[in-house]
């Protein structure tokens, strides 16, 4: 039975199908994406978007959609969807699907009269290219099929119109042609693995509208370009395979390549392959010799805070370690540049955020766990080269404090943690001062570079930071405990923030907390009561007069909702951890159920993947980048904690 399988009625019901699209990438920034029932329902989806880097940084939609019309006895049956004016559906070719699956690449079933049709979607793992095998199960009679190419040329987030700067010419390639609509952009080749007849018809399709740009209050509609189609004959049992993309390949060896791909793909037979395979595409290499994470799709690039956090669960956590290292050495001189003030060529972004440094040491302690030697021998001077910048004051936006020995950091007038939303240049929730996940990390660092120094029988340096840390974990209780039994949030001279936030988990859930064990419990207990949700922590308590269940309303409330009160499927594995780490064996139970409620996820929003947030209250829909690093990677490193510790329980122990 099919893990990620949906029925005709399913796909013909547009209410269901349109909100659930399913995305495949390269390791070079490229993807494709589109609603299962094959309509785009936003500007960001299409079948070739690729990052153009002799215009700017940005993704383009270069191949928009790619219609297929079979012909029998001169009759015309459109498979494809576009949505215009008015809610108008033409041609509505979702009536025809059978049968959709998604387990190994997606594979959609039609029929139309005596006609069965397999429509298999691969993207290339390493070039710019997208390639579909169209497979005529059944046929009665002599069968055509016609494909239309709906070419956009843009950047992902903006529309175009019908112009007069569109180069309409054309020239032929093997099995195929290739076009260019504007000057800087590269070529796009559509070939075939058997020669086509290709008509020159050039249109525009104008008016063309995107469903749920239009229900999020964002520009929906948009004019786009066919400059004609082609058509070939196919046969009972016959492949036809499509490549387009930005090179011209040997057509005759498209069938092998296809099925070559398809054997390296691992089924997505389960939660756990499911979000293995998922996290294997926010893998980034844009050059060789560097690679990183980007922090989700559709829209996000390379995101300092993002990778390091999602790093461990989505390398370790799938048995990885190598990709791990991979992507850290690639950061780690950058990271250096950085400490040394000196400009930055790297492709991660805001590595300047204060809280960056903590999550690198916090991703390297992951690596700690699993590979001991390796991590002595290549990181463990590159944890004191931290510890040593931020102590001695050149961090930008972080300030040690040498009597408390916590740090502070300057948040009033820009975002500086994981809360980023900003309302019209200012950030929608404004933490300034000590902030109480920064001061966790910074103890945790200082004991893990204790535990580095006398691995290494440093005795006097051990002992230097076991001071400092003892120093700053009394200092962090003094400051952050709230009489009422949880943390303060952050505190700013004399305002301490008395909202319920999750970011006091960190105290807990990290290897080392400065908390005794009842004010641990204390902690979780208030998270349980007040944060925890059905698809994530929620980001404020709903006893708060600020508290936003739903994102909904102007783009300004939607901001102001983003970190007061939606819930983040990220944060569970810091939760699942803390509680375990508390409970024991007794806490599998609620880890378990919240793990359940998650794959219950795989068959919604983007298939197979975690969105970035999600409403706190029912109906729990999702939100933000629809397949987000920092969800599944924490997802999957939650998998792990909860595996170790059943192991632990069916061993006896």
């Amino acid at each position: 039975m099919s893990y990620l399988k949906f029925d005709k009625d399913l796909m013909i019901n547009l209410e269901y199908s349109l909100y659930r699209n399913v995305l495949r990438t390269n390791r070079r920034g490229a993807y494709q994406n589109t609603s299962i029932s094959g309509c785009n329902t936003t500007k960001y989806q299409g079948l070739l978007v690729m990052p153009v880097p002799y215009l700017d940084d940005e993704n383009h939609l270069i191949l928009s959609s790619f219609d297929e019309t079979v012909i029998q006895h001169g009759a015309e049956f459109n498979l494809g969807i576009h949505r215009y004016a008015g809610d108008n559906y033409n041609p509505k070719g979702h009536k025809y699907i059978r049968e959709f699956n998604c387990d190994s690449v997606p594979k959609t079933i039609y029929r139309v009269g005596g006609v069965i049709l397999s429509k298999e979607i691969m993207f290339s793992s390493k070039e710019n290219r997208l390639m579909i095998r169209y497979t005529l199960l059944d046929a009665h009679s002599p069968t055509t099929i016609r494909f239309k190419p709906f070419l956009a040329f843009r950047k992902i987030s903006q529309l175009t119109r019908e112009n007069d700067q569109v180069d309409k010419s054309y020239r032929e390639v093997e099995n195929g042609i290739s076009t260019c609509m504007y000057f800087g952009y590269p070529e796009l080749f559509m070939q075939f693995n058997k020669k086509p007849e290709f008509v020159y018809h050039p249109d525009w399709y104008r008016d063309i509208e995107y469903l749920q740009d239009l229900q999020s209050g964002d520009t929906f509609q948009e004019d786009l370009y066919v400059p004609g189609y082609f058509e070939m004959s196919i046969t009972k049992g016959e492949e036809i395979i499509f490549s387009t993309g930005d090179i011209m390949v040997d057509t005759s060896t498209l069938a092998k390549e296809f099925d070559y791909e398809t054997h390296k793909r691992t089924p997505r037979s389960n939660f756990y392959n499911c979000l293995k395979n998922s996290s294997h595409q926010f893998y980034y290499i844009p050059q060789k010799d560097e690679y990183y994470l980007l922090a989700g799709y559709p829209w996000f690039k390379v995101r300092a805070r993002d990778q390091f956090i999602a790093l461990p669960g989505c390398t370790l956590s799938v048995d990885k370690p190598q990709d791990f290292e991979l992507m850290m050495d690639t950061a780690i001189p950058h990271l250096r540049d950085f400490m040394k003030d000196k400009p930055s060529k790297s492709y991660l972004k805001q590595i300047d955020d204060p809280d960056v440094l903590l999550w690198v040491i916090w991703a390297l302690q992951q690596f700690w766990k699993e590979k001991k030697d390796i991590f002595l021998e290549k990181y463990s001077d590159f944890i004191n080269e931290i510890i040593d910048y931020i102590t001695t004051g050149k961090h930008p936006n972080l300030v040690l404090d040498q009597e408390t020995e916590l740090l502070s950091t300057y948040g009033r007038d820009v975002s500086v943690s994981w809360m980023n939303a900003s309302i019209d240049g200012k950030p929608a929730v404004p933490r300034s001062g000590y902030l109480v996940e920064f001061n966790a990390l910074w103890y945790n660092a200082l004991k893990f570079s204790e535990e580095i120094a006398r691995t290494k029988n440093k005795d006097k340096v051990a002992s230097d930071f076991e001071e400092r840390a003892r120093l700053a974990g009394n200092s962090f209780k003094e400051l952050f405990l709230n009489p009422a039994g949880y943390l303060y949030d952050y505190v700013d001279g004399n305002y301490k923030d008395p909202d319920v936030r999750p970011n006091m988990l960190f105290a807990v859930s990290l290897p080392y907390s400065p908390l005794e064990r009842g004010q641990k419990k204390s902690v979780i207990d208030f998270i349980t009561k007040e944060l925890l949700a059905a698809c994530g922590i929620r980001s404020l308590t709903p006893k708060s007069d600020k508290f936003r269940p739903h994102y909904t309303g102007t783009e300004n409330e939607k901001k102001f909702a983003y970190f007061n009160g939606m819930s983040f499927p990220w944060l569970f594995a810091h939760y699942i951890e803390a509680y375990l780490n508390l409970f024991h064996m007794s806490g599998l139970s609620l880890a378990d159920r919240i793990m359940v409620e998650m794959e219950g996820q795989m068959q919604n929003d983007c298939i197979g993947s975690i969105s970035e947030f999600y409403d706190s209250h029912p109906p729990f829909i999702a939100h933000g980048g629809y397949s987000f690093a920092m969800s599944v990677g924490e997802l999957l490193r939650a998998q792990r904690i909860i595996s170790r510790y059943s192991t632990e329980l069916e061993n006896g122990r």
